[in-house]
């Protein structure tokens, strides 16, 4: 079959387009796995084992015809599509999930939580859905991120302090005892929208300019997973504000707003390896198996990196409404699993042991067949 290779900007400054004959990389299905769907926009997704948890602004999960409550929150067996019983509530937006240990973490805009008060952040049983009775804090400001790793939980928003701490949008608790880390404190100058944790490295993304005040920080850094600290081996002189990260053993890939949006793909040193630009901001991305999902409001990837009012693309497109998959080196592959909508997709995450990708947002269709709000790739 012959595949469509885009390159847009290279490392080197080169603009490329060439059509490639031979086999696609072998990728997840275009057509959304049986799951259910939602009456209102999902914002956060989280594997654990078969289970992923959704979290968003939805009051219901609907499975064929029947309508089941789920208050923000709920849980699926992804290898089947079953809606699971798992149904804590929350009284607001849930913006965010992170799981570990048999523990599923939440952050966003509530106050309560299974009717018991929580200040924009708890821990819930991943098989009961109870809350945790002492992981309790408060938190000034908002939540956007959350990543666990190096036995902590880290939050990422434009927070200003927790349980009364001065903190400058990000923090850290531990996981065995839920305790605020007071060693733990690194300080962005603006929002963190994203995290990614490692065993060695947490990666930051967002608005900020820079993180303790070390220059070549900006919009994507990363930091000491212990200390906070910012590592100097991870310099890529992000221009545009950073709204997800996916990072592998040999890459970290970002999704970048921008006149226009764009997704770059940095070695673990911080040098670009390629970027593909798009006429709409990507704001989410996951990578399994060698290929990397991409998710946004674009309705397609641009054949250069030169955009026009909008991010309209000056020299010409590949459609891709909301989705796309390319290859680690930058080409976009014939995977077409189109949405719909205006704002798209806001979340994605990727189980590699289902070999599924998850898709989370605002979209109400794939490829114009119903498909609310979430949809799962296997």
């Amino acid at each position: 079959m012959l595949r469509v290779v885009a390159a847009a900007a290279s490392a080197a400054g080169l603009l490329l387009t060439v059509a490639v004959a031979g086999p696609a990389h072998a990728i997840v299905s275009q057509a959304p796995a049986p799951a259910p769907t939602f009456n209102g926009t999902v914002w956060a997704t989280a594997y654990a084992g078969n289970v992923i948890y959704v979290g968003g602004d939805f009051t219901a999960a609907t499975v064929g015809t029947k309508s089941y409550p789920r208050t923000r929150l709920a849980a699926i067996n992804a290898a089947t599509g079953a809606l699971l019983s798992w149904a804590p509530t929350a009284d607001a937006q849930v913006k965010t999930i992170a799981t570990a240990g048999g523990s599923v973490y939440v952050a966003g805009q509530f106050t309560t939580v299974n009717g018991a008060k929580r200040d924009s952040l708890a821990r819930l049983d991943g098989t009961s859905g109870a809350l945790h009775a002492t992981f309790k804090h408060s938190v000034s400001g908002k939540p956007y991120a959350l990543a666990a790793g190096s036995g902590r939980l880290y939050l990422g928003g434009s927070i200003t302090a927790v349980n009364g701490q001065t903190r400058s949008r990000l923090a850290a608790f531990n996981l065995t005892t839920g305790v605020l880390d007071t060693g733990w404190k690194p300080a962005a100058d603006d929002q963190v929208e994203t995290l990614a944790a490692t065993s060695t490295r947490v990666y930051v993304g967002g608005k900020f300019h820079k993180i303790n005040g070390t220059s070549g920080s900006a919009r994507i850094a990363a930091v000491s997973p212990t200390s906070g600290s910012v590592l100097g081996s991870f310099k890529p002189k992000a221009a545009y504000i950073t709204f997800g990260v996916a990072v592998t053993d040999t890459a970290v890939y970002a999704a970048h707003g921008g006149q226009g949006g764009r997704v770059a793909a940095y070695d673990l040193a911080g040098g670009l390896k390629w970027t593909l630009t798009m006429d709409g901001d990507p704001q989410a991305v996951a990578v399994l198996g060698g290929t990397v999902y991409i998710g946004g409001h674009f309705d397609n990837v641009c054949r250069s990196s030169r955009t026009g009012d909008q991010g309209l693309c000056l020299d010409g497109n590949i459609r891709r409404v909301k989705l796309l998959a390319a290859e680690t080196d930058g080409s976009v592959l014939p995977w077409t699993a189109n949405g719909n909508g205006v704002t798209g997709v806001h979340t994605m995450a990727a189980d590699a042991g289902l070999g599924q990708i998850a898709a989370g947002g605002a979209f109400t269709t794939i490829n114009e067949v119903s498909r609310r709000r979430l949809a799962l790739f296997g």
